[in-house]
């Protein structure tokens, strides 16, 4: 039986329109003209001149034939350029695609390649790295390669040398490009919020690429979310610790317009320069990986600027974060909200909402409940833990292991030319995230493994797999197999265990390993190369493969590697 409404009245130009988050901007500008908007060092833009510049932005790229359909990649730092980018690329129809950058050149040659980016606006610090790659990807294509054009960023706390270098090679500087644009540019809104906002990849895998492409819907409605579990409130004063090109610094770019707020940029991430732009700019929130939380706690009090001068917000997610960090945050009079999600989910999409009866409760006990996942986003509209056999719910009783799901408005559309992967992760109408977890009887859900040998080092996640075949390249290993060990610094970072070739000389182990680290570091992210190296038969199967939870009890038993220096 056909289900009816009470009315017949049709959607049209007076009651509905796209969703989209770059309307955000548009009321900033109305609203607060001259309230400051961005901040990096001497630089101050308000939020008028930020909306002008975005449409500057939009502008020039449109008279670049860029707009629907076009991807535009951008290599940088939390610089004012990058928060523009997530407003002046959409406005210009195209898709905005931030690159990590501690990838390494080849890496970056094939997401760029893979994306089609037809423009590559870069950091001068970074100029070297998109060179390469840009090297790469001519090496490879062989005659029919048309080369992007190159933006470079300049920041005056850079050796000027860079920039000149990047100029005598033919990039545009980027307040140039911005100058050929108009900053009263009809930038059009999308069509349909469908229509694809962002574009960033997961690990940077060649075998299987993993390009997240996100919609202007997700993005609106997680960034309207972000203030509503977080007390982010108007006016709010945010500093940029977590990068803008992990998950779109998981929709704040967007949220901060919304509300009106003051982005803080922070060039280099250190304690010290958290707490001295606290005291300086009065922040309010900031979000950060565990790993920037452990070096928060541990920082030298010359580092330190203690007690807090007021109430300091931090989000954390990008691992589980040890209940001593929370503890220790905590101490030090930082409220820590707890969240979890993926690149796939817009970022962080559940949260674990702290409770009144928890105040009462032991330190210890408030922190080991606030390392939990939590429960779904007011923007999220499905979550559950499902039994890895037969897709059904699990029982809340915290002891059943399921994998985590997701369903709703802010999980991605897929990933870009891969239907394989998406058939896979949307089996069953459920976002599968490949994390195991339990679900507690209160409703909060625990992540307790990975069900994919993610390793996760500072919040960046690396590929086992990945590494694992590098290894396999080095002259004197026959077989390797790469874990997550705990790592005091990163939170975790790779181990290897490997079996030698017949033949080779083993007397001197700490040599050998040290000479497959340097290996390593040719052929990988510097942050993926194996902290420690373990010489070894691997444990098998009957049927030969690698006992990998064997290698994760033994990687446990080492313990933790003491604050490495990469």
């Amino acid at each position: 039986m056909e289900m009816r409404d009470i009315d017949d009245l049709p959607k049209n130009a007076a009651n509905y329109m796209a969703l989209t988050p770059l309307w955000f901007l548009e009321r900033a500008a109305t609203v607060h003209p001259t309230r400051k908007a961005v901040i990096h060092g001497s630089r101050t833009y308000t939020w008028l001149q930020t909306y002008q510049r975005c449409r500057r932005l939009a502008s020039a790229l449109s008279k670049r034939s860029i707009g629907v359909g076009s991807s535009v990649a951008i290599i940088a730092p939390n610089v004012p350029a990058l928060y523009e980018a997530h407003f002046g690329i959409p406005m210009s129809g195209a898709v905005v695609n931030t690159i990590n950058i501690r990838l390494n050149a080849s890496t970056i040659a094939f997401l760029l390649g893979h994306s089609q980016s037809t423009i590559v606006i870069v950091d001068q610090e970074f100029f070297n790295l998109a060179e390469d790659a840009l090297r790469i990807m001519k090496e490879k294509s062989q005659s029919n390669f048309t080369p992007p054009l190159v933006i470079v960023i300049a920041d005056g706390s850079c050796n000027p040398e860079t920039l000149k270098y990047a100029l005598g090679q033919g990039a545009i500087e980027y307040e140039k490009f911005l100058e050929s644009g108009d900053p009263d540019f009809a930038w059009k809104p999308p069509q349909d919020e469908w229509q694809s906002i962002a574009l960033g990849y997961t690990s940077g895998t060649t075998a299987s690429p993993k390009g997240v492409v996100l919609h202007h819907r997700g993005a609106y409605l997680m960034a309207l979310s972000n203030p509503i579990i977080w007390e982010m409130n108007e006016g709010a004063v945010y500093l940029w610790t977590l990068p803008m090109f992990h998950c779109n610094g998981w929709c704040f770019p967007w949220t901060l317009a919304a509300v009106c707020g003051i982005n803080i940029c922070l060039r280099q991430v250190t304690a010290k320069g958290i707490y001295s732009a606290i005291a300086k700019y009065r922040v309010t929130h900031f979000c950060a990986a565990p790993v920037v939380l452990n070096s928060i706690v541990n920082a030298p009090l010359e580092d330190t600027i203690l007690p807090l001068p007021h109430v300091v917000r931090v989000m954390t997610a990008g691992a589980a974060p040890p209940p001593s960090v929370l503890s220790g945050m905590s101490q030090k009079g930082f409220r820590v909200t707890h969240t979890y999600g993926l690149s796939e989910t817009y970022g962080p999409s559940t949260v674990c909402a702290w409770k009144p009866e928890w105040d009462s409760l032991p330190p210890e006990t408030q922190a080991r409940l606030n390392a939990r996942q939590g429960v779904r986003y007011v923007g999220l509209e499905c979550l559950d833990v499902i039994s890895t056999q037969t897709g059904q719910p699990v029982p809340a009783d915290g002891k059943t292991i399921g994998e985590i799901v997701f369903r709703g408005n802010i999980v991605m559309k897929g990933y870009l030319k891969n239907p394989k992967a998406n058939e896979e992760t949307f089996a069953n109408g459920w976002f599968h995230s490949g994390d195991l977890g339990v679900k507690n009887p209160d409703g909060y859900i625990e992540i307790k493994d990975r069900s994919k040998d993610i390793i996760i080092s500072g919040g960046e996640n690396i590929s086992s797999v990945e590494v694992e075949n590098s290894l396999y390249l080095h002259p004197a290993v026959m077989e390797a197999s790469v874990v997550a060990r705990a790592d005091e610094r990163w939170g975790e970072s790779p181990c290897a265990f490997v079996t030698l070739k017949p033949g080779v000389d083993k007397s001197d182990e700490q040599r050998l390993a040290e000479d497959i680290m340097k290996f390593c570091r040719s052929k990988m992210p510097a942050y993926w190369v194996p902290k420690s190296v373990i010489f070894g038969p691997l444990p098998k199967t009957a049927t030969g493969k690698i006992q990998k939870h064997v290698l994760r009890a033994k990687a446990k038993e080492l313990g933790p590697v003491r604050m490495s220096k990469l």
